[in-house]
């Protein structure tokens, strides 16, 4: 299953970046082999309406759940029209650590 996260980095160690918008990368890891590949957000730095174009690369990437610690209402509404599932990823951490979260059911679904 393909798994978006939210990042500052182009890495797996970056620090997870909690708005899903304004985002400067997407790590979009398949996880059941822990490959990955990075997307940079061209929205990032654009005016309003900025979550629902994004989302449409999730769309576009086939991405099933989305780890993150923003989501707006327009691009929560867009996410659940395409069926991707949202977790809530607030600590701080890194990727990497949120993946790890992921992976052990210890992150809070929110939408």
């Amino acid at each position: 299953m393909k798994v978006c996260f939210t990042a500052k980095g182009e890495t797996l160690d970056s620090p997870s970046e909690e708005r899903f918008g304004r985002a400067p990368y997407f790590i979009i890891l398949e996880s059941e082999t822990g490959s990955f590949e990075v997307i940079r957000n061209p929205y990032a730095d654009g005016a309003g309406g900025v979550g629902p174009k994004a989302a449409q690369i999730l769309i576009a990437h086939d991405v099933k759940a989305l780890i993150s610690g923003q989501v707006g209402g327009n691009t929560r509404e867009v996410l659940t029209a395409a069926g991707i599932v949202m977790y809530s990823y607030q600590s701080g951490g890194s990727v990497k650590d949120a993946f790890n979260q992921f992976l052990k059911n210890s992150l809070v679904r929110s939408g």
